[in-house]
């Protein structure tokens, strides 16, 4: 492997265990590439609604987060399609829910 990052299934593991340890209910969805797969986060504010966050890179190369629509708030059907269409588009991709009124993740990296 040429790349010096952990791969995403190590990754993936290790946040939704510090989700448990932050006692956030958070759920692998989906199982992506377990080397080199992107994530995609669900935030289940429950009744507020959903808001969807795909994995990226910023000018620095460090890990960011792409909002969907704005950031804004959408209805749980809604967030389901949306991510439906990105796991077509991209089957390596890792799905994540995180069940949290207030919308809180571990997951570092800013929002763009």
């Amino acid at each position: 492997m040429d790349d010096d990052r952990i791969p995403t299934e190590l990754w993936v593991k290790a946040h939704v265990r510090r989700c448990v340890a932050e006692a956030i209910p958070a759920y692998v969805v989906r199982k992506g590439s377990p080397y080199g797969g992107l994530v995609m986060l669900k935030l289940n504010q429950l009744e507020q609604g959903c808001r969807v966050l795909t994995q990226t890179r910023d000018m620095e190369g460090r890990t960011a987060w792409l909002a969907a629509r704005e950031n804004a708030l959408m209805p749980e059907a809604d967030a389901d399609a949306y991510i439906e269409r990105a796991v077509k588009r991209d089957p390596d991709l890792w799905v994540i829910e995180i069940e949290d009124r207030a919308g809180r993740h571990p997951f570092e990296g800013k929002l763009i």
